[in-house]
This record gives structure tokens, C-alpha cells and sequence, in this order.
């Protein structure tokens, strides 16, 4: 679902109507791919956001606000010099192509005011960020892309722009009927949505398909068995999209699968077919993108980041698991442990039958109620009272070997559990604070070394837990990381209060508010947090997963515990499963704002 040249013109049309003639202020680079400003207007002021990152590049208006690092990135430095103050005068797509481009209007180092120009490329992991002087040479660039990285073209300061390598394909709003059934004809081989999106810049393979169904025509038909008819029906259907585009008759909408409710496709122009989706629709693009990449923006930004961390714990989920594997193999190696025991002991009762060189010892076990008859391995080196203190010693061993194995277990499983939950939390977070937490908590651990670093003058953001409104009116807040769920159930909650949390599964706690009336929760509140505590839990995508609650009040913290655990015997247990659209269906408080 990439911004194709249709997206484009609707993004370039909304913001030639808000931001085109307005002034640049306050530019900030919050991520290495990821460019804001402002842009004063009269009466008001605008944001934009410009990211060339990799998955999701693009430039829309935005409403999100994003924490800025404290030294500003060089490439952010020269947008600062040669753009800051400058009044954007044009914005527009060449060729209708996957580029937009902001002619903007700023003093140089002499005070002369001078054109520059913003050209966003939008081309997957080549998508780049570019300023440009009048001359078109490049004063710098997000990504430098040198000789070494491209032969066809560099992109490095002080070398003349240029665009990207042509592809050959035309522009659609310029393409008349006999451009369009040529290239038909000329690629007779291939699916009629291949030619369309193949020779017409800015058309995605979703597009050209949306064209062959309102044509009526199989898209994945070849183009030399369609008749004079059929083409002639898919020009006419490819006009009327590009008409609509030219007369911005943009519409944009979400489409969603009808009955899971999972996004399919997004697209600015809406058509007859789309009828069989569940439609979501936005005032303006800008919305649209906001609400479409906000979340996966912010989902990779987190993973990348956690990336570290997520394979620190990792490792040592792995250390775990390898050493349980060896204290089963010692465990399995003591189980003989009592008949060594007794070997000695009958060795000894019967020391006066073993004479000399004798190997095997024929005793009667009266240790048994039958009393049978038992052989017992003897080393003939030895002497009786020797052989029996052989068989001692292997059983105090054991026993020793038993002893601290039992306490090492423990501890094993101790850890194993802690780090399970902090796997879990770094896939509850959300926002960097939510990593924060996580880092300085395993610092705490000693799984990390603190790093000596400048301090920060400004305070740290807190990160907050998050917060659901249950279809009866309830509040339910859920942990993100066991520091936040010590503090949620610790300090947060009152006595009377529900807790939930994943019957031994590592997971978030969960809180239901209920001012003092736990009785008057009603089930169906009930369920919808035991499913975010399943939600937010290592069973996520299990099914019948057991969840306890009980009072607030019947939670006790171990002494010396580590963050999250804690401990409870009065409960009751339901079991949920976690589906995505019943998870979607509970209300965030935000939205209730």
C-alpha cells in the first residue's frame, strides 16, 4: 500500500490549498529518515511531516508530535541555514511521478533571497530527502548515495541534481486514446493491469486493477485477447479516473476487510466496486496517512530501537533454557540416588559373605516386604568396607548435588520468568519512555552496564499506562512493563479495585476501576479485561487462555521480588481468547476524550 502517483496529486492539491505561501519555522529531524516543521499561515499554523523512510515515505500534514533529540542531526542543520524563515511558493509532482517537490523562497548567506528547492523522492529504500540551490546542486541530502553505492547516480553535496532514471513510462493526465491502446497493443503478452501500471507513471497495481473491474474486465486477462470492445471499455474506465484526478475529486477512504475489519487498501478516489469493503472515510489525505502509518511508524520505530534490548534478553531466555536442559540431565542422574544408599547398607549387613575378588554380591533386600534377592556390583580391587563406602559417597553426593540443585532450579526459573516478562513488555511498548523504563530496569537487573552520558537538562517523559473504556463505562488501565504494573497495582490502585493478570503467563496487569463497588463490575466489563490481559500477554495468540482476578487487596509483593511479581491465593479464573477485533472493539480512553 505505497503512495502511488494518484495518492500523490491529492496530497500536493491539499497542501497547495494550506501551506503554499506560508513561512517555515521550527524544523526538526526527530528520527534519522524524518523531517518536521511548521509553517506559519495567516491566522494559523500548519505541521508537516516529510519522512524517507524506507517502509512508509511520504509528506502529509500532521497533528502527532514527536520528542526531539537534544543535538539536532547535521542534515537538520542546513534545512535550519537555507530554509528556515524561506516562504514556500509552489509544490508539485513531475510528471506526475512518485516525487514531490516545494520551491521555497529564503535569504542566503548574504541576505539575497534565493529559490531553493525540497524534492522528496518516494522510492522505497531509495527514497531520499533533497535540498537543492537555484543552480540545482545539491547543498545536502538525508541519504548520501555515492559512486560506490550507485553507478547510475549520485546524490552527495555539492553535485548537480538530477532525477531519478527515466522508466519510460508516460504521463497519464497527458495520455490520449490512441497512447493508451497502443501500449495495449504493444504488450499483447501481458495481464491488462500490467500494461496500465507498466506504461503509465504513477498508477500502482492496485489502481490499474480497479480500472479493469470498473471496465468490467478480468484484470489478470492477457491484453491480446481482449476485443476492440473491451479496450475501448478499460480507456474509457482510465479516463474518467484521470479526469477525476485532474478535477481533484478526491474522496479519501480506508477499505476494510468486512468482517475481520483489517486494513486491505486506502485509496484518495472511491469507486463502485469498493462496495464490497467496509469504507472508513477521511475529510482530508493528510487524516487518512496520519491514521494509516501513525501506528506502523510508531510499531517500527519501537522495534528497531528495542532491537538491542530484544536480543540481550534473547540471549539470555537462551542461557536459561540451556541450563534447564542441564539441570534436567543432573536431575536425571541422581534419581538412583536412594539405591546407592541402599547398597551400601546391604554391602555392610553382609560384609561377611564377600570374600576376595568377588564382583557381584547376592543379597537379601529386606527393605522390600517381599524381601527379594538383589545383585550388587562390587569392585574386586576393593574391600568390602571399601565398596560400601563407594556406594556412600556416590549418595552423599547426589545428595549435595540434589541440595543445591533445587535452590539453582529455582532461581533458574526465576530468571527465565523475569525475562519472559520483559519480552512481553517490549512488545507492549509503544513509546520510547515505554523503552526507558525497560532499559532502566534491566540496568537495575544487572543485565546491562549504566552508560556515563551527559545528562539531559530536560525532564524525562513518564511513561503512562494505557487506558480503556469498557463497553459499561468502566476505566481499565494495563501495565506496559513491570515497573509500570508494580506502580499500577502497588500505588495506582485502590483496595477494592479488580486485578487481572494471565494465570502463570507472563503479561501485563491489568486494572478495573470500580470506585469502591467491586460487585457492581459487570460481566461483561470483566471480559473485556481479562481480554486485554490475554492481549497483553506471551499467550497473545492463543486461545482459551486463563485469566485470574480478584481484589486489589489480596495482592501481596514478596520481599526482594523482582519488578512485576507479585503473589495472590483468593482468585477466580476465566479464559479468554484475545481476538483482534474484539480487542479493537474496547474503547481507548483518548477516543472518549
Amino acid at each position: 500500500m505505497a503512495l502511488d502517483g494518484i495518492t500523490i496529486a491529492n496530497v500536493i492539491y491539499e497542501l497547495e490549498q494550506t501551506i503554499v505561501n506560508g513561512r517555515i519555522d521550527k524544523i526538526h529531524q526527530p528520527l534519522k529518515d524524518e523531517i518536521r516543521f511548521s509553517v506559519r499561515c495567516p491566522g494559523r499554523v500548519e505541521k508537516v511531516l516529510i519522512s524517507a523512510n524506507s517502509d512508509h515515505p511520504r509528506m502529509h500534514l500532521t497533528e502527532t508530535v514527536r520528542e526531539n533529540p537534544m543535538k539536532a542531526p547535521l542534515f537538520c542543520m542546513v534545512l535550519r541555514k537555507h530554509i528556515a524563515g524561506g516562504k514556500i511558493t509552489k509544490i508539485y509532482q513531475p510528471n506526475f511521478e512518485r516525487i514531490i517537490i516545494l520551491e521555497i523562497e529564503s535569504a542566503n548567506e548574504m541576505g539575497d533571497i534565493t529559490p531553493k528547492r525540497l524534492i522528496l523522492e518516494i522510492m522505497g529504500k531509495h527514497s531520499n530527502l533533497i535540498l537543492t540551490d537555484e543552480n540545482d546542486k545539491i547543498l545536502d541530502s538525508m541519504k548520501h548515495i555515492s559512486h560506490d553505492t550507485s553507478s547510475v547516480r549520485e546524490v552527495l553535496p555539492g553535485k548537480t541534481y538530477a532525477f531519478p532514471p527515466a522508466q519510460g513510462k508516460k504521463n497519464p493526465l497527458w495520455a490520449t486514446e490512441s497512447d493508451f491502446l497502443a501500449a495495449l497493443s504493444q504488450q499483447e503478452g501481458k495481464k491488462v493491469q500490467a500494461a496500465i501500471y507498466q506504461s503509465f507513471s504513477g498508477i500502482s497495481p492496485f489502481m490499474a486493477s480497479v480500472i479493469c473491474q470498473n471496465a468490467g474486465i478480468d484484470s489478470s486477462a492477457p491484453c491480446g485477447s481482449l476485443t476492440d470492445m473491451e479496450k475501448l471499455s478499460v480507456w474509457e474506465s482510465f479516463q474518467n479516473t484521470i479526469s477525476r484526478i485532474q478535477n481533484h475529486d478526491f474522496s479519501p477512504l480506508l477499505l476494510l476487510d468486512a468482517q475481520k475489519g483489517s486494513v486491505q487498501e486506502f485509496s484518495v478516489l472511491d469507486f463502485p466496486c469498493f462496495d464490497q469493503y467496509t469504507k472508513k472515510d477521511f475529510p482530508k489525505i493528510s487524516a487518512l496517512l496520519e491514521y494509516y502509518y501513525t501506528a506502523r511508524d510508531n510499531a517500527l520505530h519501537i522495534r528497531q530501537k528495542s532491537h538491542n534490548m530484544r536480543h540481550l534478553v534473547q540471549t539470555n531466555i537462551d542461557r536459561c533454557l540451556k541450563k534447564r536442559e542441564i539441570q534436567l540431565k543432573t536431575l536425571e542422574e541422581t534419581k538412583d540416588m536412594d539405591i546407592w544408599q541402599k547398597n551400601g547398607e546391604l554391602i555392610t549387613a553382609n560384609i561377611y559373605a564377600i570374600t576376595p575378588n568377588m564382583t557381584v554380591l547376592s543379597a537379601v533386600d529386606y527393605y522390600q516386604e517381599d524381601m527379594p534377592t538383589v545383585l550388587i556390583q562390587l569392585d574386586p580391587t576393593k574391600t568390602p568396607a571399601e565398596n560400601a563406602q563407594h556406594y556412600y559417597k556416590k549418595y552423599n553426593k547426589a545428595k549435595r548435588t540434589l541440595s543445591a540443585l533445587e535452590i539453582q532450579k529455582k532461581q533458574n526459573e526465576d530468571e527465565l520468568a523475569y525475562l519472559e516478562s520483559i519480552l512481553n513488555a517490549l512488545d507492549t511498548a509503544q513509546e520510547d519512555a515505554d523503552l526507558n523504563d525497560i532499559k532502566n530496569e534491566l540496568a537495575e537487573a544487572g543485565f546491562i552496564h549504566r552508560q556515563n552520558t551527559k545528562k539531559d537538562s530536560r525532564k524525562p517523559k513518564k511513561s503512562k499506562p494505557m487506558h480503556f473504556i469498557s463497553s459499561d463505562g468502566f476505566h481499565i488501565f494495563v501495565g506496559k512493563s513491570n515497573l509500570q504494573n508494580d506502580e499500577l497495582t502497588l500505588k495506582f490502585a485502590e483496595s477494592t479495585d479488580i486485578w487481572l493478570h494471565t494465570k502463570e503467563i507472563p503479561g501485563s496487569h491489568v486494572i478495573i476501576r470500580t470506585n469502591g463497588k467491586p460487585d457492581d463490575v459487570p460481566d461483561q466489563t470483566l471480559t473485556e479485561a481479562a481480554l486485554l490481559a490475554a492481549y497483553y500477554s506471551k499467550a497473545k495468540q492463543s486461545s482459551m487462555v486463563p485469566v485470574d482476578y480478584t481484589q486489589r487487596k489480596n495482592i501481596k509483593k514478596p520481599n526482594g521480588a523482582k519488578p512485576g511479581k507479585v503473589i495472590y491465593y483468593t482468585n477466580q479464573t476465566m479464559y479468554v481468547t484475545p481476538e483482534e477485533d474484539k480487542i479493537k472493539s474496547i474503547s481507548t480512553a483518548s477516543a472518549q476524550e
